[in-house]
């Protein structure tokens, strides 16, 4: 099993009455809200809590890309992750991703990944989104009905420019290039492994296959509602002939862990009601822009996760109805470790994303959930497949160290 410590970076100041008096925390808020002198603080609290994920031994640590929101601080994940390639030496450092269809022209994201591969020494795990309609739309302008046929072409564009060695023209429907040289190229060959956000839309299930990328479920729903989508991916791996790894599925899931069941409610509810209460309220109008899903996902019924129905739902959670609907795997070590052997068997998957912090967290409590989880719960969880053991095709190869360069260019490099 793969477990990467993932911060999606909240603003942990939203008012108490935020949903009653604001329509949306995407798009829309009122930038009065954000404190930048408090913000400077908070970044850096993130990013110690990302380092200390490493120092802990999780294998990955996370980081994405949203716009214009109180939900996640990190327009530019890539910025982010260059701090981190810097200051830890060991986990993959997963970018989830880049919204490549937003960028003009996408060269952009192949030479900052292979940037941030290069940084790393070969720990970059490069995610490749299409992004959510509130950020790629609303915020960033694309129109709905293009933004894949967009994504496609921006797809083809990078993975040329890490893989061919010639300099090439690139004459497509959106981007024309007459010199397309990509410097410097990935370590990794012959590109890092590439991971596919998805959140309902069917179509990606077949892209993922086509291209055999890791197929990334993104929800906030839990694993007990996730489980029919997830067994529709897996359905659709049998039938197109490719075999069952679990490696070629990760699940993001939010974990709490405390000393018992009772003080996991104690120390952890407040934090993560905020998240779901404030950092998830987001107008449902933004949430799915008419062109955004194709007919096939909305025939399939995968919508949204943030319909207004949801919406509903989300106002009326406790702490019971987030337990006991897998919507956050919570309570003692040992209870943690039996929900997450339920969660990763069910689901059928070799990585799981974990938020450990979650809305207005503090520090102190970020950090004794993550330390319970790394010391108690999560060498209990290593060998659930060993059938599989091995299967490394969706994780980065790093180097064993730091090269140097020889006296000689002509010599090549040495460790």
């Amino acid at each position: 099993m793969k477990f990467t410590w993932f911060n999606l970076m909240p603003w942990p100041f939203l008012p108490e009455d935020f949903r009653q008096t604001h329509r949306s925390v995407w798009v829309d808020i009122p930038s009065t809200l954000y404190d930048p002198r408090r913000g400077h603080f908070v970044y850096h609290e993130y990013m110690d809590q990302l380092e200390y994920a490493d120092a802990l031994g999780f294998d990955g640590i996370g980081v994405n890309e949203h716009h214009q929101n109180g939900y996640g601080l990190m327009p530019s994940p890539n910025l982010i992750a260059a701090a981190l390639a810097r200051r830890t030496s060991r986990a993959a450092i997963a970018v989830i991703g880049n919204s490549i269809a937003l960028y003009n022209p996408p060269i952009r994201v192949a030479e900052e990944f292979a940037m941030l591969d290069v940084i790393s020494g070969g720990r970059l795990l490069a995610g490749f989104p299409v992004g959510t309609s509130m950020d790629t739309n609303y915020c960033y302008g694309q129109i709905p009905a293009l933004t894949r046929d967009k994504y496609a072409e921006a797809h083809e564009l990078i993975l040329r420019a890490w893989t061919e060695d010639e300099v090439f023209a690139f004459d497509g429907k959106y981007n024309q290039l007459r010199y397309v040289n990509c410097w410097p190229k990935p370590i990794q060959k012959p590109h890092p492994p590439i991971y596919i956000p998805g959140g309902g839309s069917i179509e990606t299930w077949d892209f993922c296959l086509d291209h055999d990328y890791n197929y990334s479920y993104l929800s906030f729903g839990g694993y007990l509602r996730g489980k029919a989508l997830l067994q529709g991916y897996w359905d659709r791996v049998a039938a197109r002939g490719k075999d069952e790894s679990p490696y070629r599925a990760a699940f993001a899931q939010i974990i709490a862990v405390a000393d018992t069941d009772a003080d996991a409610e104690k120390l952890y509810a407040e934090h993560i009601l905020y998240f779901f209460n404030r950092c998830l309220h987001v107008y449902p109008g933004f949430a799915d822009a008419p062109g955004y899903r194709t007919i096939k996902t909305i025939q399939s019924g995968a919508l949204s996760q943030l319909t207004e129905d949801m919406q509903k739902v989300f106002t009326k959670l406790t702490w019971k109805d987030l337990i006991e609907g897998g919507y956050v795997i919570a309570g003692s070590p040992e209870t943690v470790r039996q929900r997450m052997v339920e969660m990763i068997r069910g689901l059928h998957i070799g990585h799981v994303f974990c938020l450990f912090h979650n809305g207005n967290m503090p520090d102190e409590k970020t950090r004794h959930s993550t330390k319970l989880f790394a010391e108690a719960v999560m060498p209990h969880l290593r060998e659930l497949w060993p059938e599989w053991k091995g299967d490394d095709r969706w994780w980065c190869r790093p180097l064993e160290g730091r090269l140097r360069p020889e006296a000689s260019l002509g010599q090549g490099l040495r460790s």
